[in-house]
């Protein structure tokens, strides 16, 4: 049960059985503060610090910045291609592989100004859709659902305060 905490310290992603407007204002809102709070939990740590895993065997803080940085690239790009095209097939990424490449091992700099950039462009995206446009849809081939742009919303909210609580919960251990 530890580890299980350890692992999904704000708890496992449910998807809701609806979505009211104020559900999606809400997970707007995470979306939009994501960086700065993400910027004000790691300030000050050192690269000891930054290099320190959230749990046996999981990755260190700076791989889940960088993570981060790279999931919600793909994010975006999933919210545009279903804006743009009829339910398409998206491109998943192997994450733990991604982790090991050598850019996971830069400071945390510039993955942070990534997600200042990036998630003010979503955060504008967002903000625009229609009701119908919330609607609209993309394909999963890893495990083959279909999935609605205002329940991948509430996915990545979950998946921001999922990383940020690792982060924050580490911290509380220095």
């Amino acid at each position: 049960m530890i580890d299980e905490q350890l692992k999904f310290p704000a708890g496992k992603f449910k998807a809701p059985v609806s979505y009211t407007a104020e559900d999606i204002r809400k997970w707007i809102t995470i979306i939009k503060e994501f960086p700065g709070r993400l910027r004000q939990a790691i300030i000050g740590l050192n690269e000891k610090q930054l290099d320190t895993p959230y749990r046996t065997g999981g990755w260190s803080l700076r791989q889940v910045v960088h993570h981060v940085a790279d999931s919600h690239m793909n994010s975006i790009l999933r919210f545009k291609w279903a804006l743009t095209e009829d339910n398409p097939t998206i491109k998943p990424f192997e994450e733990a592989d991604w982790a090991l490449l050598p850019d996971y091992r830069l400071p945390v700099e510039p993955s942070l100004r990534i997600l200042e950039g990036l998630h003010l462009h979503w955060v504008a995206l967002l903000e625009s859709f229609t009701d119908e446009e919330w609607s609209r849809t993309f394909m999963h081939p890893q495990s083959g659902e279909t999935m609605q742009l205002k329940k991948a919303l509430a996915l990545y909210a979950c998946h921001s305060k999922h990383h940020l609580a690792h982060i924050t919960e580490t911290i509380k251990t220095f």
